[in-house]
Order: structure tokens, then C-alpha cells, then sequence
């Protein structure tokens, strides 16, 4: 840790020195999903759960809209993991490797045997750190270097659009800024055409082909995306479409009405994190990743606040008033973790629907007057 305690251990992953922020995670299960999901990119991920590795790692497996079954992103995105206990021995049907063969295979340090315990305590008390791993006598020339100074939003975002599940009756455009793979599958399952935008793509000039606009999750600290909130003003001001945010996604649709936020103390990394719904009164158990909230007291009039972390009262969504547009720092389609959240597709799916539908209409309306208009003039020139 910088400024703070070293710890030893084994390393059973790449010999190789990395640095990044410590966090932590107090998940159970889905060390897979963990570490293929691009929020993690520049940390170092200590898992509280004692034993890890035990199911090993699946492949590369892909399900019927040609997205990763098993993992959140193609690769690792995390630096490193720190664990107590290391399965070395892995069982269970989807496995193809272990935890350790996959590390080493991706050029990500692993340490084992470290009394993360103390870690966590450490980081509970002193915040986030940023914190080194180093192989036997090695130096780390690089030093600690902070991902919070970089824009990793850039590293992780595609760099050209694709499509997933072409040809349904709606078509919702995603801004990557980090995309789990498990968000375009709850989007795609839902019957949407969905179409992938780089973070930076100018979303307002293309805004009026789609039904829907969902701005992804993603690392960092989200004022580093000036350019991705200046195009969600623009969008907002141009279009009146649906729009539906998640964790990085909620950040800037807040940044993007006016809102502020804020580095938390040692963020929230969990799949069993309690939220309020304040428009029900309902708990839901939610999964989240995140480092930075949204100042509730800095939200607009215009934007009402959603839901409440349990734990320490942050921010975690917001709604606008009369517009189909709304967002959470939790995830609804949480892989690995709890489903309890999931009837927000099914909120944002309706929304997009009835914007079409009512699209349609006006369409319908609109050409109807114009031929009525035309046979008008017709009539009149005879």
C-alpha cells in the first residue's frame, strides 16, 4: 500500500509487477464475472471471501446472440486479485482452466495466502489506496501509478459500432463505456435490436433512428467524459426519447443535467448491497461496482431521487419528473449476483415500446395530413 502496510504472500499468477487502486469486494461467488468486468480496469481486486478458485474458470463459451456466457468482457480487466486461499484443485462442469493457469495465461498478477482481512480493515479505515504488487526481489520502476488521474473510459469502450440481435421491432442505441456483456444480453432478450456506440460517438446526430438510448457502465471518474456528457445534453435537449442509465451511465446522465459527484471513502463491491426504492418503500439486494455517487443534494428540480444505499445513505438512482428517463448506480442485471432488480429492463422496455408506438402514430398522423393536403391541391388545380 502507498503510505501504508506491505503484506506477503505467494503469487500464483504472472510474475509480473503491476500497480492500481486496492479495492475491495465482499462477493461470494462470480470471481469470472468480477474480473472480466471493465469497471475494474486500473485496480487491484481483494476478494473478503476466503477461498477462491474453487470452480475454476469456463471458457469462452457464447449463447444464442453471440455474447460470452460465462464472463462480463473477451479478457481480465482488473491488474491484479488478492486472495487468502487459492483453490489450486477446481471443480465443476463449465470448467476449462484454473483461476491461476487463467492469470498467468492473461498477464495478470495473482497473490495468494495474505491475511485479507487486515487489507479490508485497512481500506475501511483509510479509504481506497493505491497499492502495489511486486514479484519476489523485483522493482517496480513504474511506481504507483493512479487510475483515477486516467481516462480509462477510453482504454475499454469499443472503437467501432456493432450490432447485436438486428431486426427486432426495437432498436436501442448503447454508449460503451465499459458495457458488461450481460447488460446487451437483458436488452437484447427483451426483444430490442441494440446497436454499440463508442463512449465519444455524437449520439444526438443519430438519435432519431432508435427508440431507446442506454449509457453502460464503466471505470473511472466520470468527469473525465466530458465529451460523452456534452452528447447526452445535446441528446436530451434534441430528443425525447427513453433513457436509461447504469452505475458509470447513472454518473453522467447526472453530470449531464447539471448534478455533481463525489470519490467515495471505499466505494461499493458486492453482489448483496441493500437498496431503497423511495417511489415503493421496497428493499431490493443489488449488485454493484462503483468508486464515485452522485451528490443527490446537486440534482435539478426537474430529477427526483430513486433509490438509497442502506449501508451508508449514498446515491444510487434518479428519475426525471414527466420525461422516460431514469437511471441506477446499482445493476439490475447483476451476473453472479442478485436478480431482485431485473423489473428495471422490463421498466426502461415498456418505455422505449410506448415511445415507439406513439412515434408511429405521428408518422402515420403526419403522412395521412400530407396526403390529404396533396389530394387538396390536386382537387383545386383541376
Amino acid at each position: 500500500m502507498k503510505d501504508g502496510p506491505v503484506y506477503g504472500g505467494k503469487s500464483f499468477g504472472a510474475d509480473k509487477n503491476i500497480s492500481g487502486e486496492a479495492v475491495f469486494t465482499t462477493s461470494l461467488v462470480g470471481y469470472p464475472e468480477s474480473m472480466t468486468d471493465p469497471s475494474y480496469t486500473g485496480q487491484i481486486l481483494v476478494f473478503t471471501q476466503p477461498l477462491i478458485g474453487n470452480y475454476g474458470v469456463p471458457g469462452l463459451a457464447r449463447d444464442q446472440y453471440s455474447l460470452l456466457r460465462y464472463f462480463e468482457s473477451s479478457k481480465i480487466q482488473c491488474s491484479g486479485i488478492v486472495v487468502a486461499d487459492f483453490a489450486q484443485k477446481y471443480s465443476h462442469w463449465t470448467a476449462v482452466e484454473s483461476l491461476g493457469d487463467w492469470c498467468k495465461r492473461e498477464g495478470v498478477a495473482a497473490v495468494t495466502g495474505v491475511d485479507t482481512r487486515a487489507i479490508v480493515t485497512y481500506l475501511r479505515e483509510k479509504g481506497s489506496s493505491l497499492a502495489q504488487i511486486t514479484i519476489g526481489d523485483q522493482e517496480n520502476v513504474d511506481g504507483f501509478q493512479d487510475p483515477g488521474a486516467m481516462h480509462l473510459v477510453s482504454r475499454v469502450s469499443t472503437k467501432k459500432v456493432y450490432e447485436v440481435n438486428p431486426g427486432q421491432d426495437i432498436k436501442i442505441a448503447v454508449l460503451d463505456c465499459g458495457v458488461k456483456e450481460n447488460i446487451l444480453r437483458c436488452l437484447v432478450s427483451g426483444g430490442a435490436s441494440v446497436t454499440v456506440f463508442p463512449h465519444d460517438f455524437p449520439i444526438q446526430d443519430v438519435a432519431s433512428q432508435f427508440d431507446g438510448i442506454f449509457i453502460s457502465n464503466g471505470p473511472g471518474d466520470p468527469t473525465h467524459c466530458a465529451t460523452t456528457i456534452y452528447n447526452l445534453q445535446q441528446t436530451m435537449s434534441l430528443h425525447s426519447l427513453p433513457i436509461f442509465g447504469i452505475c458509470l451511465g447513472h454518473q453522467l446522465l447526472a453530470l449531464a443535467v447539471g448534478a455533481k459527484t463525489v470519490k467515495l471513502k471505499y466505494g461499493n463491491r458486492a453482489h448483496n448491497i441493500p437498496t431503497l426504492d423511495l417511489t415503493t418503500g421496497h428493499c431490493h439486494i443489488t449488485s454493484q461496482n462503483h468508486g464515485y455517487a452522485v451528490d443527490a443534494s446537486t440534482l435539478p428540480p426537474a430529477f427526483k431521487e430513486f433509490f438509497i444505499n442502506l449501508n451508508d445513505r449514498s446515491n444510487e438512482g434518479m428519475y426525471h419528473v414527466s420525461r422516460p428517463i431514469f437511471s441506477t448506480q446499482f445493476h439490475p442485471e447483476a451476473k453472479g449476483g442478485p436478480l431482485d432488480s431485473s423489473f428495471l429492463f422490463d421498466k426502461f422496455l415498456a418505455n422505449v415500446r410506448k415511445f415507439k408506438t406513439e412515434k408511429d402514430l405521428a408518422n402515420i398522423s403526419e403522412a395521412a395530413t400530407a396526403t390529404a393536403a396533396a389530394a387538396t391541391a390536386t382537387s383545386a388545380g383541376l
